[in-house]
């Protein structure tokens, strides 16, 4: 039987798997290798915390691009969902573990055997370590030392974790030092009267300060960044139709004179954004890195409204500070962490956490992955960094480049792989017509655009 072999079982993964079962009309086997997290929850929506919340409105969360309702209408399954009026649901920020049952049960659902449906989804629990040629397709070598032998070969792994920070030894390792944000650090808090450190000012950062606030922390927060910048607030939008502009410093102008977010410039970019990082040079794409990342990141990914009232509220009374540097060093501090900061003008300071969070985001340099599966993947000349190191280069059609600069015939790539390639490419709205489009090509794009028109969407009581 043909088999398709995706690792990862996060959102991008899952809805990867889910579209080919949906669409596929033709006998199929997929076998999603996933580790840590059940199918469907991953990193992101796996946390069970009740202040982590979405980002997007419910509105514009449907897993499946071609049914824009889908996430809506599940949460009328729910009892406590279910007599919120219709206006006031689509812009509700939800639970993020809200999304993850959702995301759990669509998975379920089309994973599930169900005859006469000719795809069979299988999901195998390990860690995908390396991906060797055999004939047309490839093999996947597991961590466990079993392997899966497919035709086809999707890599949806996610995010990476953040990358090592200078210190004197390296990797640094304290008990109140935490490299990954989304680990067991808040089973193993200090006393609540201690200052914290997070290395980091963006979203990370912010769940993490809501899940001290929860715990009511008396301590100061120090959020430490480059930019010092926090995430800006989710607004009510106007009508702007005259976009894309001819001269966005003017645009912004304009609505700043409405008494308009000029934010609006940004969320009506969004359908050019990849088109127009793709048409720049690579000196243009590390000139815009470098002076305009991080504005662009704290405008495009916004936090809801009440979170971001709490962080302000913090920072007003003194409790939440931000200070602004590069993090040059960590030392041990007894029971403490040392943080060395230094600024623009060379100046150094230093503050100190009885915990200390790594908030600073995923690995920046995809070569220096400590990953078995890229680092074998590179070392093969299955894939290659693309011309920044954020990621793997793709075509467009989500085939990886080899090192010899040829399209692989077997193996593909989407999510945040390919932040290098698209740049906009962590949130749902991208990365579901991104799951959709390469499942179209793994199945034949005649054949899965047809079967679009006519598939089922499976029933909301799972």
């Amino acid at each position: 039987m043909e088999t398709v072999a995706i690792v990862g079982g996060g959102f991008s993964g899952t809805a990867a798997a889910v579209n080919l079962a949906r669409l596929g009309r033709r006998p199929l086997r997929v076998a999603v290798v996933n580790r840590g997290h059940p199918p469907g929850r991953g990193v992101a929506y796996g946390t069970r915390r009740p202040e982590h919340l979405l980002n997007v409105a419910a509105r514009n969360m449907s897993a499946l691009p071609d049914h824009p309702n889908h996430f809506v209408d599940w949460l009328r399954t729910r009892a406590e969902y279910a007599d919120v009026p219709d206006p006031a649901l689509r812009e509700t920020f939800l639970p993020r573990r809200v999304y993850g049952d959702y995301l759990r049960a669509l998975a379920m659902g089309y994973f599930a055997p169900v005859d006469p449906r000719p795809v069979r989804v299988d999901v195998v629990e390990d860690e995908a370590v390396d991906v060797a040629p055999v004939g047309a397709g490839g093999r996947v070598h597991l961590a466990g030392g079993n392997t899966v032998t497919a035709d086809r070969v999707l890599l949806a792994t996610g995010n990476r974790p953040p990358g090592p920070l200078p210190s004197a030894a390296e990797p640094f390792a304290h008990r109140a030092y935490h490299p990954d944000p989304w680990g067991d650090w808040a089973d193993r808090l200090p006393d609540p009267g201690e200052d914290v450190v997070l290395l980091g000012t963006g979203l990370t950062a912010v769940d993490v300060f809501l899940t001290l606030a929860a715990a009511g922390w008396r301590g100061t927060v120090h959020a430490v960044s480059r930019n010092g910048l926090l995430p800006l607030s989710h607004f009510r939008g106007v009508e702007y139709p005259d976009f894309p502009p001819p001269d966005p410093e003017r645009h912004c102008g304009l609505l700043r004179a409405r008494g308009a977010n000029p934010a609006i410039a940004v969320d009506r970019l969004r359908p050019h954004t990849q088109r127009i990082w793709q048409a720049f040079s690579a000196e243009e794409k590390r000139e815009f890195c470098s002076r305009y990342a991080g504005r662009w990141n704290v405008t495009r990914h916004r936090v809801p409204e009440a979170v971001h009232a709490r962080v302000a509220e913090a920072v007003a009374a003194g409790t939440f500070r931000v200070v602004t540097g590069r993090v040059c060093g960590l030392a041990d501090a007894g029971g403490r962490v040392r943080v060395t900061v230094e600024a623009d003008g060379g100046a150094r300071t230093a503050v100190e956490g009885g915990l200390v969070v790594n908030c600073t985001g995923p690995e920046a340099r995809f070569s220096a992955s400590d990953s078995p599966l890229f680092r074998n993947l590179l070392a093969r000349g299955l894939a290659r960094a693309d011309a920044l190191d954020m990621g793997l280069e793709v075509d467009g059609d989500f085939a990886v480049v080899g090192r010899d600069g040829r399209r692989s015939g077997f193996l593909y790539a989407i999510g945040p792989l390919l932040r290098g390639t698209l740049w906009e490419t962590t949130a749902v709205p991208e990365l579901r017509g991104q799951a959709m489009r390469v499942a179209q090509t793994i199945l034949g794009d005649r054949e899965a655009r047809l079967a679009s028109a006519s598939a089922d969407v499976i029933e909301y009581c799972i």
